[in-house]
């Protein structure tokens, strides 16, 4: 077994948890570039917990410029063996509504030309991804959202949309006729490079509006986005904070040995520089 870690990428709102101590932030460098932000450190009851500002402080960052493989590689070479994943979302169905959260269990990718692999400089490497969130994870924060009282959906389908713009209202009618549930614009490229590095994953899709295929209402206001949104944000910070010492450190889901059968390149020929760039990712296989 080892030591549970535990990364939390969204908004910098999460940083102010109850009971956090031994506060303090940390450059990481990675072979991929400069992450969103500097890393937050803290405990929480003895838990490490690391937090990212996905978009980097001020939200600066927009979605397709995110440096996925930076912010990922940073979590893995602090030794985050678990990312909780907040975001906000819109929602697809009628009975999802604003102020709901999501812990979805699949994705429908709508990105373009995203660097989504750490594999692609003459190492070769096919990752299962077919369930993309770690169960356990996910059953963990569902549960725990229960237990607190707080409106959440067991499963459903995040579209995750290049953006930066929203969807057409015939691109958000065809996300509904394929039964997705939520659209964003993040969280599948986390969850692939995640799978890649081997941490557990699971997403909080926190509903901010609906999508623009329901016309029934006015246009949704900003002022009404943020109102929820801070709802949505005090409860997914009431759900870490409660389930972050339930994360158990035997990790039975897989996700820790991800790349195990995966890795399709024999380690004589994978380049020295690459072996190096990717030691923290790979480096128990070679």
């Amino acid at each position: 077994m080892s030591e549970i870690k535990i990364g939390v990428i969204g908004g910098s709102g999460l940083y102010d948890l109850d009971g956090l101590t031994n506060a303090r932030e940390v450059a990481v460098e990675t072979p991929f570039g400069d992450p969103s932000d500097k890393v937050g450190q803290a405990e929480l009851g003895g838990v490490p917990l690391y937090f990212l500002p996905r978009h980097g402080r001020g939200h600066r960052i927009s979605p397709s410029r995110i440096n996925y493989r930076a912010n990922i590689y940073a979590m893995k070479k602090l030794g985050v063996t678990h990312i909780i994943s907040v975001s906000a979302c819109g929602s697809l169905r009628e009975e999802i509504e604003p102020g709901h959260i999501v812990c979805v269990d699949q994705f429908f990718d709508r990105t373009r030309g995203r660097a989504a692999t750490f594999f692609d400089e003459g190492i070769v490497a096919h990752v299962q991804f077919a369930d993309p969130i770690c169960n356990e994870l996910r059953s963990l924060l569902l549960n725990t959202g229960r237990e607190l009282g707080i409106t959440i959906h067991d499963g459903g389908t995040y579209v995750c949309m290049e953006g930066p713009a929203f969807s057409t209202r015939a691109e958000s009618h065809f996300y509904r006729s394929i039964n997705a549930d939520v659209i964003g614009m993040t969280n599948l490229t986390e969850a692939k490079l995640a799978r890649e590095a081997e941490i557990c994953y699971a997403t909080l899709a926190l509903v901010t509006d609906y999508d623009c295929w329901r016309t029934s209402d006015a246009d949704v206001d900003v002022q009404d986005i943020l109102r929820v949104m801070a709802g949505n944000i005090a409860n997914a910070k009431k759900m870490i904070v409660a389930a972050a010492p339930k994360v158990g450190a035997d990790r039975k889901c897989g996700c820790a040995d991800a790349l195990k059968f995966a890795i399709m390149t024999h380690k004589d020929v994978i380049p020295q520089k690459t072996k190096e760039d990717l030691s923290v990712i790979i480096g128990k296989y070679l």
